[in-house]
């Protein structure tokens, strides 16, 4: 087995890890006081946050008002495998793909 030598030189932040990152100066976990987390999206609060992200897509894209904006949770890998699926199913519902 190799001998593995600690290294002499450490990162100047020293809450540098491959794992979370470290946080902004200043942050705080006061900054997560009206987060919507875990499955809140089904409450009154994640709701409402929902209501706000569409309200402001459809302000800021000028988006007409009679076009469904959706809001998909997921990341880019799993709507990859999902998009099939997705498409299918909004073409079931009527809903014109362009």
């Amino acid at each position: 087995m190799t001998d593995i030598n600690k290294p002499d030189l450490r990162p100047v932040n020293p809450r540098f890890s491959s794992g979370p990152c470290s946080k902004r100066p200043g942050w705080s976990l006061d900054a997560l006081s009206d987060a919507a987390l875990g499955l809140s999206h089904r409450g009154k609060i994640g709701k409402a946050k929902l209501k706000l992200a569409i309200d402001l897509t459809r302000e800021i894209l000028n988006v007409p008002d009679d076009y469904r904006i959706g809001i998909v949770p997921a990341s880019k890998k799993k709507m990859a495998g999902l998009d099939d699926e997705y498409r299918s199913t909004l073409l079931e519902s009527g809903i014109k793909m362009r």
